[in-house]
């Protein structure tokens, strides 16, 4: 594995953006390249990315000949997607993204956005012609069910006929090592209530991405399972970019950061290996629905 750019603490939210777009966000690469390989994602296609992070998977897509646009609530992950989608030194060379590349602040509300030209990493833009999005997808599986719901309600409502759109969310926990240290943030999270974390609320259940997909209209059409290891190269990076993901935000509020970075800590301890790398075995899910 590549070594991180930045090593030593990040606090605050940029730092967590950073350490989600150099760490944590990778791991979820077999996810991409699976769901783009079994769609015939390429050129041509027109791809929606809600919950679209600092914007790799949209860099993989646009690297395919896709034009893509995503959605992002926090500010800092975004500014990051807009940085990699510009030639700027620090983030290496790269393909030239396809005309009407968009990136758009927040999610959909009342209405959905439109396919739209942003010229390679701007606001957005006006509709150029077309009638909606071939594919939508929202890879986080840290995003919760109760935030994706309006946002795939105002997608599904000015998408055609047949679109696709993939839902992803984590394995049966049996299936994911990072469930045991997921635990963590419920256990410590509890003074604030049983809903603080909600591991089962981030679609991890047998059917949770199915009943998803039909709350919001869609008709399931097929699903599948991808492994995504999280790998890192020590356990600095492996607390990192846990943390990056949000879902220990909650038990940082009920007790403090260094109770959670220790904690974090141990429960890593099976995962390490003898060079000091970390390992975990994971597997996502993902279901295809059609609009």
């Amino acid at each position: 594995m590549a070594p991180t750019l930045y090593r030593g603490s990040r606090p605050g939210a940029e730092g967590r953006a950073r350490d989600w777009a150099e760490i944590q966000e990778r791991m979820l690469v077999p996810l991409y390249e699976t769901v783009y390989d079994r769609l015939e994602v390429g050129t041509g296609t027109r791809l929606l990315g809600l919950g679209c992070g600092s914007g790799l998977a949209l860099l993989l897509a646009a690297a395919r000949g896709a034009a893509v646009t995503g959605c992002e609530s926090d500010a800092h992950r975004l500014a990051l997607a807009r940085r990699r989608f510009r030639p700027e030194p620090g983030w290496g060379r790269r393909a030239r993204p396809a005309p009407g590349t968009s990136l758009l602040a927040g999610f959909p509300g009342g209405s959905p956005p439109t396919a739209a030209g942003g010229g390679g990493g701007g606001d957005g833009g006006g509709p150029d012609g077309h009638d909606g999005f071939d594919v939508v997808t929202a890879f986080d599986p840290a995003e919760p069910a109760a935030e994706l719901r309006p946002a795939l309600a105002a997608v599904v409502a000015g998408a055609r006929r047949g679109s696709a759109v993939v839902l992803a969310g984590w394995g049966p926990p049996e299936r994911c090592s990072a469930s045991r240290v997921l635990r963590v943030a419920e256990r410590l999270a509890e003074p604030r209530g049983p809903a603080s974390f909600g591991y089962g609320m981030r679609l991890s259940g047998r059917d949770d991405l199915e009943d998803l997909a039909r709350e919001a209209g869609l008709r399931p059409d097929g699903s599948g399972r991808v492994a995504c290891p999280f790998g890192y190269p020590d356990l600095d990076s492996a607390v990192r970019g846990l943390l990056s993901t949000g879902l220990f935000d909650a038990a940082v509020a009920a007790t403090d950061q260094q109770q959670v970075d220790k904690e974090i800590a141990e429960a890593l301890h099976p995962y390490r290996r003898a060079d000091g790398s970390v390992r975990m075995e994971n597997v996502f899910r993902y279901v295809v629905a059609r609009v």
